[in-house]
């Protein structure tokens, strides 16, 4: 049985930092790619980042690009979400999924394990 336990969740200002971890267990990271998704209250599920299981192909949604950082260790089973400069509308619910393949997907459909998810609140 696959589990993804997100942590790093909390209230940050606007501007502030966070940094997003989940540790798999059941399932090694290193093949697989990697995701992260966001929801908001009324809203539907979003893509933030992904990476690849195999190579360095990495993507972000155009409303973090540049502000955040997904990354990956493979010996702990590990991805990060870096999150910097943050905004009122980073606010949500943010979840950590796997997928069974190597190529990372902005589609939730395509993921197949996910964390509980972690509430990030930015507020002032």
């Amino acid at each position: 049985q696959v589990q993804l336990v997100e942590s790093g969740g909390g209230v940050v200002q606007p501007g502030g930092s966070l940094r997003l971890s989940c540790v798999a267990s059941g399932r090694t990271f290193s093949g697989n790619a990697v995701g992260w998704f966001r929801q908001a209250p009324g809203k539907e599920r979003e893509f933030v980042a992904a990476a690849s299981g195999l190579t360095s192909s990495i993507n972000y949604s155009n409303s973090v690009k540049g502000r955040f950082t997904i990354s990956r260790d493979n010996a702990k089973n590990t991805v990060f979400l870096q999150m910097n400069s943050l905004q009122l509308e980073d606010t949500a619910v943010y979840y950590c999924a796997t997928k069974p393949t190597s190529r990372p997907s902005l589609r939730p459909n395509d993921y197949d394990y996910w964390g509980q998810g972690i509430q990030v609140t930015v507020s002032s």
